[in-house]
């Protein structure tokens, strides 16, 4: 019996959206753990694969729930298992295997720059070689929700960068990626972090579900591939 992969959750309302939907319509077994409702993150060496979500934490954070996470997840890099971390993710990827964590000078927030321009994700050379954006254009939209972006170690790969937070994918040793943009969020999620995110909130919601509308099945093709890709990475999917 293969492994189930395992999923993440830094923060409850986060959830694996176009992930769980992939992972149901492909029969994969997962198991998923909420760390903001005090659960464990367990032993990452029983799974097949690791997904880890976003959330309103830092990985700079000192708490013991953030230093187990780090720690998993260095292990995760030395046993080179498949990892995909989004967000949050990616920056905890990032600092476990020895880069920084730093502030945005401006916080990426919904689908357009305070300048009014759509917020993309362009792939470098690396980028588009590598089989995680297989079948994608080198121009990617996005949604974003963030306020912190890293720096790399000297043996990280920078897969695509951004405007105006120019870290936006990465690769960690063998198998383990990070992609700071959202590319998991479904509908229902979207309109639950409208009420719930403090940044959203903020923000005319109208707008901002009319912005959605007007590519959300670019958006949802995009991401679904983006996770079929990874399972394909990871020996669990065909």
């Amino acid at each position: 019996m293969k492994k189930p992969l395992l999923i993440i959750k830094n923060i409850t309302h986060e959830a694996p959206g176009l992930i769980e939907t992939v992972l149901l319509n492909q029969k994969i077994t997962s198991h998923t753990v909420d760390l903001s409702a005090g659960e464990q993150f367990p032993d990452p060496r029983s799974f097949s694969a690791i997904i880890v979500l976003g959330g309103p934490q830092s990985a700079n954070d000192i708490t013991p729930s953030m230093q187990m996470q780090l720690h998993k997840i260095k292990v995760i890099i030395e046993e080179g298992l498949p990892f995909l971390g989004i967000c949050l993710g990616m920056q905890a990827l990032v600092k476990a295997g020895g880069g920084n964590v730093i502030k945005c000078q401006t916080k990426e927030i919904g689908f357009t720059d305070p300048e009014g321009e759509e917020y993309r994700i362009e792939l470098t050379e690396t980028g588009k070689a590598d089989p995680l954006f297989y079948g994608l254009s080198e121009s990617i939209r996005v949604f974003q929700l963030h306020g912190e972006n890293v720096e790399l170690a000297d043996d990280m790969m920078l897969l695509a960068s951004g405007r105006l937070c120019p870290i936006q994918a990465v690769k960690v040793g063998k198998n383990a990626y990070g992609l700071q943009c959202h590319a998991e969020m479904t509908s229902a999620m979207f309109s639950s972090w409208l009420n719930l995110d403090d940044d959203l909130n903020r923000m005319d919601s109208t707008a901002l579900t009319k912005q959605f509308a007007s590519f959300r099945e670019e958006y949802t093709a995009t991401g679904v591939q983006l996770i079929n890709n990874f399972l394909r990475i990871s020996g669990i999917a065909l």
